[in-house]
């Protein structure tokens, strides 16, 4: 498709002189060509236009029909940032075991690159991992000890061995699977979708963002959860812990609500001025989030108490679900914000990164979230919704098989490592009880069914019923999407 698929035909989102010509300097003589010699001048039939698109009067925002029918709705995003260790959670090796402390091989290395953090040791010991290994589930699938609860519900998980990135440092990695794109300013993942996809919950923000409330290793920025050059109003919504989950949205001392509404009702009117003068876009997403903002005093109070969950559903997540602001909550908050229809939305859980002293370390982050992803998972599927919810869960990139720094019997190090790691899915249209991608026995390279961050992004959109090579935005003469100029929709895990 060679053009913004957004773009409406409705006269309510007309405009200025300056977007009119710089729009179609070249369409108006592209069309008079086309009339001549018909649609196939311009490179495209009637299938290649996406559906007419629907303004929505109360959001003020383009709705766009899916390109075809969508296994998910939804998507909750389970991102563990710092890069969690397959070799210890899900991919067992037990040819490390059996060579632990011996040099990596060159010829397994290959001579790829490594970081500056173990690039200058002297040797890279080989670390096998010191948690215990078991297969569970119909499946068969391999995880380890640290995640008793996941382990229960692997039937109801597709795994991705294989995935791989080029980005090797944190800041790159996670701005890559958050944006598709490295380079920091690009839109994020549930920017598009907002963006694609529109609202189906005109009381709560399309995308909506949780973070942990614990030691953070790696920065956690807004921009990872930005609308890059797309329409803020696709931007993320961050909530937080505590008595003003959203910040900034509750009236000042001495408003009140009906003054509030006279207020913004009177500063429609000028931005609405202000729009018929000028034909600025950016005027109408203005007004679309002071609504938004207004209608949200409402709703995100009513969302983001528990306190009408029975003890049975605190029962499920663990006694950490009634602390505000841990990952038990926030997994429970998202099912909340899931059941509302809510298009995104992305829990970040800091923590991974453990270059060094790995096993007491991953022994605390996987206490912290094995029991949450299970219950959610449980959760969904129980209430009907796993079928049209994705979960996902995975960090930016897994760790070496050999040792960062000193090992020893009880410890060991692992460094960043892009070519090969594991992450998994549930519900939304993929398979369950499947095991995809394999790794070589040292866990360094991929063996079989490689997965390109690209990839991962293309199979998500078309679970939403997107093709990813059509969501596009016109930024600064070039049509930019998610998946840039690559990705494949990983067709085998697809049920």
């Amino acid at each position: 498709m060679n053009r913004d698929p957004r773009q409406p035909e409705d006269d309510a989102l007309a405009v200025n002189r300056r977007h009119f010509f710089s729009r179609t300097s070249l369409g108006l003589g592209s069309a008079a060509l086309a009339s001549l010699m018909g649609r196939s001048a311009i490179g495209g039939t009637e299938a290649d236009v996406p559906p007419r698109t629907a303004v929505d009067p109360a959001y003020r925002g383009v709705l766009a029909a899916p390109h075809f029918a969508p296994r998910a709705k939804r998507v909750i995003y389970l991102f563990m940032s710092g890069g969690p260790s397959q070799l210890d959670l899900f991919d067992y090796k037990p040819l490390l075991n059996a060579r632990n402390g011996q040099d990596l091989p060159d010829s397994v290395r290959r001579g790829q690159r490594l970081t500056g953090m173990s690039g200058n040791q002297a040797t890279l010991p080989l670390a096998g991992s010191i948690f215990k290994f078991a297969r569970h589930g119909s499946s068969g699938a391999w995880v380890s000890d640290l995640l008793p609860e996941t382990a229960k519900v692997v039937d109801d998980l597709c795994f991705v061995r294989s995935l791989y990135t080029e980005a090797i440092n944190h800041d790159p990695a996670i701005t890559f699977f958050q944006t598709g794109s490295q380079i920091a300013g690009r839109p994020s993942m549930g920017a598009w979708l907002s963006y694609g996809l529109g609202s189906a919950n005109q009381n709560l923000p399309t995308f909506c963002v949780l973070i942990s409330q614990r030691p953070v290793d790696q920065p956690l920025y807004s921009r990872l959860w930005g609308n890059g050059f797309l329409p803020s109003v696709h931007q993320g919504v961050q909530f937080r812990a505590g008595a003003e989950p959203v910040l900034y949205l509750e009236n000042p001392p001495g408003v009140s609500a009906a003054g509030r509404r006279k207020m913004l009702d009177r500063l429609r009117e000028l931005h609405q001025a202000e729009y018929d003068a000028i034909l600025d876009p950016a005027i109408q997403a203005r007004i679309a989030q002071y609504e938004m903002a207004y209608r949200m005093q409402t709703s995100v109070p009513e969302v983001t108490s528990l306190a009408g969950e029975p003890d049975e559903v605190f029962e499920l997540y663990g006694p950490d679900a009634r602390r505000p602001g841990t990952f038990a909550a926030n997994c429970l908050l998202a099912r909340r914000l899931a059941e509302r229809d809510v298009r995104f939305i992305q829990l970040y859980h800091p923590g991974w990164d453990h270059h060094g002293g790995l096993p007491g370390g991953i022994r605390q982050l996987s206490k912290e979230t094995d029991r949450g992803c299970a219950a959610l998972v449980t959760d969904l599927k129980r209430r009907g919704m796993l079928d049209d919810t994705l979960v996902l869960w995975g960090g930016e990139f897994g760790r070496t098989n050999y040792s960062q720094g000193k090992l020893t019997p009880t410890d060991y190090g692992r460094d960043h490592h892009p070519r090969c790691f594991t992450a998994w899915a549930a519900g939304g249209g993929v398979k369950p009880g499947l095991v995809y991608g394999e790794t070589d026995d040292f866990g360094y390279n991929i063996a079989a069914d490689p997965v390109h961050v690209h990839d991962f992004h293309a199979t998500i959109l078309h679970l939403l019923g997107i093709d990813h090579e059509r969501l596009t935005f016109k930024h600064q003469g070039r049509y930019y999407r998610l998946t840039d100029v690559a990705g494949r929709v990983v067709k085998p895990i697809l049920a």
